[in-house]
């Protein structure tokens, strides 16, 4: 996968800062100017002003010790209610054991919420941890909130991003609104509330992009190139109660992150001392490929060489009558007539699946054999995955295939349905001319049809 270099948010502090230690304790608000410090200098809390503006000003959480040109905010409390230089702020620790941001007018621009009774008080304290996680604690130690429980548009090694709790879809990753924006964007991230199975992006309240497809594993994960000396690895865990994301690195490195920025792009980010620069290692969608059903019906998204491109499906030629929409059936089906299913490698499954429980394989493949409408399965044995509950996963699908990927890093087999021969299998491959001009084709396309989206 091609690497990405990225536009850094260049950001402006208005206040030269005093150094501080890691903790906020009642009594001893913070103000512009001041900063929490975690214990090894990984990441600083603080105030900062975004570039276009010298007026508005929020409490973010950034990696402190790296170049101050490549510092990046991973978290920000008053995204969508800034204060102002004109009414200085503060951000202290309540008589109710509340974090809270206020201005001089005594305004609370931000705050937490948690169930701590007024009696239970006494002395509750922040600390800032080298893993970017603000955890505030009771006097005995309970953590009453922590900023990894509301992440904005990053996510951090060591966070759980909590997709579902008891069977109900929880919060999502929300974008910055511009490169200088940290309110709301448009570009959300999570798990798709009519498939929980997958993980999507969503422009606006449209599906814009499926990231990855879960597999029913209670543990499952990938891996991806961190920097030259680390690998990045994704861990999907699934507890019955709690169902969540999260990353970590070989070498235990602080300095790598998942966000989601403006334009609805997922990035993994790694830094690399050498050229001291963040570098994207992995980003979907890339280039317009991935962006949901950008290569039409019948078509994938092939992550697999130097640069991505769109393919058809064995068994599938682009449609000439109108190549947009596109691939069509070398050979139509035929209800009744002997049909086999070719099996495909390494493959995000496509959208629109149905998940049938309890099948072995031969099950799941007869699920689909029998039933004329179907159009194609895939099968995951989890057995050995330590699940809870059904062992097996079967999913088929009816009708047409729309967004399928073929990647690298994570995939699985597909099974899909062809009415030809097994024998006449060859004449498919001797067009692989045309899926490269379906490619061309499709390129063009893409980024006209995203920059319409985008801008």
């Amino acid at each position: 996968m091609d690497m990405y270099c990225f536009p850094i948010f260049i950001l402006l502090f208005l206040f030269p800062f005093s150094k501080s230690d890691d903790q906020l304790a009642q009594g001893k608000p913070l103000s512009a100017g001041d900063i929490l410090i975690s214990k090894d200098g990984v990441f600083a809390l603080g105030f900062f002003s975004p570039a276009n503006s010298s007026k508005s000003l929020y409490v973010g959480i950034w990696f402190y010790n790296i170049p101050e040109s490549s510092r990046a905010i991973v978290w920000v409390a008053n995204r969508d209610n800034p204060a102002t230089t004109a009414s200085p702020a503060t951000l202290a620790i309540s008589v109710k054991s509340d974090l809270v941001l206020s201005d001089s007018e005594g305004h609370t621009l931000w705050m937490t919420k948690n169930n701590i009774t007024a009696d239970e008080d006494a002395r509750a304290s922040a600390v800032l941890l080298d893993t970017g996680n603000l955890v505030l604690r009771s006097p005995n130690g309970t953590v009453i909130w922590q900023s990894f429980d509301h992440p904005t548009d990053t996510i951090l090694p060591g966070m759980r991003f909590l997709l579902s709790y008891k069977g109900r879809v929880m919060g999502r990753l929300v974008a910055w609104k511009g490169p200088d924006d940290p309110s709301v964007g448009d570009f959300s991230f999570g798990l798709d509330p009519d498939l929980d199975m997958q993980m999507v992006t969503w422009h606006g309240d449209k599906l814009y992009c499926r990231i990855s497809v879960w597999n029913g594993a209670s543990v499952s994960g990938g891996t991806y190139p961190g920097n030259s000396s680390s690998v990045v690895y994704q861990t999907i865990v699934n507890t019955g109660d709690r169902f969540y994301l999260m990353y970590s690195v070989s070498d235990d490195s602080p300095y790598a992150r998942i966000m989601l920025d403006y334009t609805g792009t997922m990035r993994l980010l790694t830094w690399n001392s050498y050229s001291s620069s963040w570098i994207a290692t992995s980003e979907r969608p890339s280039g317009g490929y991935g962006v949901y059903a950008s290569c039409g019906l019948f078509g994938y998204s092939d992550f697999t060489g130097p640069t991505p491109t769109c393919q058809c499906l064995d068994g599938f030629e682009p449609d000439p009558m109108n190549s947009s929409r596109g691939c069509r059936r070398v050979e139509a089906l035929k209800c009744g007539s002997k049909n086999h299913f070719l099996r495909l490698s390494g493959m995000k499954v496509p959208d629109r699946f149905l998940h049938i429980r309890n099948r072995s394989f031969d099950q799941c493949a007869a699920e689909c054999s029998r039933n004329c409408s179907c159009t194609a399965y895939a099968y995951a044995n989890l057995s050995s995955a330590g699940t809870l509950g059904d062992q097996t996963r079967c999913l088929v699908w009816t009708g047409e295939l729309v967004d399928t990927w073929k990647t690298n890093n994570y995939g699985e087999n597909l099974y899909i349905r062809l009415g030809d021969s097994p024998a006449g299998m060859d004449d498919i491959y001797s067009r692989k001319g045309k899926q490269l001009a379906f490619s061309i084709y499709h390129r063009a396309l893409l980024y006209r049809e995203t920059a319409s989206i985008l801008y």
